[in-house]
């Protein structure tokens, strides 16, 4: 250490020199060597950099180097993180996993290996003929499942999720979609000829009934005039007194 030690230091170093850099650091910084060329230099961070670990003392905080194929450690014999080509296993960097793991190229760690699971079979389905359930004795049923856990790379892959057997049925005559169609437009105009002839009898019979009506109005108004008139002439007509 250069016997220059300066008091007055930048970048969070406690004592320093200006061949060294940072002696000692202030309070809960730490403290780590960074090699420039042939030479080192003493800084003070809040963390400490990538491939290396931080250890606290009462005196200094200092970090360490991480083993040579670890990327990021919590101590030295644990990574947390491994260089390109490893694999992480229980904080160790391995080139090839253990039996009954695999490798996992997105995280690059050590997995336990994944099987395919599927649901239970569902209900065999009507029996069916070029999509119709009529118009055949011969068909085919199917039955399906749904995959609950897709495999990993090494686990057992998933089995078929749908099944077809031959089928039997009672033949069926199928109802012409044209023949139905044209059934249902004969019914409805008979139904709307129907309302017609209806609505026609009840027009004429309202229009019977107010003819009546009127009828027995004009009668009843024109009775009194009539046997008015027939007294009248009985009034005027000549006494026979022959006899």
């Amino acid at each position: 250490v250069h016997p220059n030690v300066s008091q007055g230091c930048q970048g969070g170093c406690a004592t320093c020199s200006d061949y060294n850099g940072c002696l000692s650091c202030k309070p809960r910084l730490f403290f780590v060597l960074e090699r420039i060329g042939m030479k080192q230099i003493g800084v003070c961070l809040s963390s400490c950099p990538s491939g290396y670990y931080g250890t606290r003392y009462p005196d200094i905080n200092k970090c360490a180097k991480c083993k040579a194929d670890c990327d990021t450690c919590f101590t030295r014999n644990f990574c947390t993180k491994c260089k390109s080509g490893f694999y992480l296993y229980s904080g160790k960097c391995l080139e090839k996993c253990p039996d009954g793991l695999e490798a996992n190229n997105h995280t690059m760690e050590c997995t336990s290996i994944v099987h395919c699971e599927t649901s239970e079979w569902s209900p065999w389905s009507p029996c069916m003929k070029k999509g119709k359930t009529c118009g055949f004795k011969r068909g085919n049923e199917v039955r399906v499942r749904e995959i609950l856990q897709h495999p990993s790379t090494r686990g057992d892959p998933c089995p078929a999720t749908s099944e077809s057997r031959k089928c039997i049925v009672q033949r069926k005559r199928c109802q012409k979609e044209g023949k139905g169609k044209k059934n249902r437009e004969e019914k409805r105009k008979k139904s709307n000829k129907d309302e017609s002839k209806e609505t026609r009898q009840e027009s004429k019979g309202r229009a019977a009934r107010r003819q009546n009506r009127e009828q027995r109005e004009n009668n009843s108004k024109t009775q009194p005039k009539k046997r008015k008139a027939l007294n009248k002439e009985q009034d005027l007509a000549p006494v026979d007194t022959a006899h």
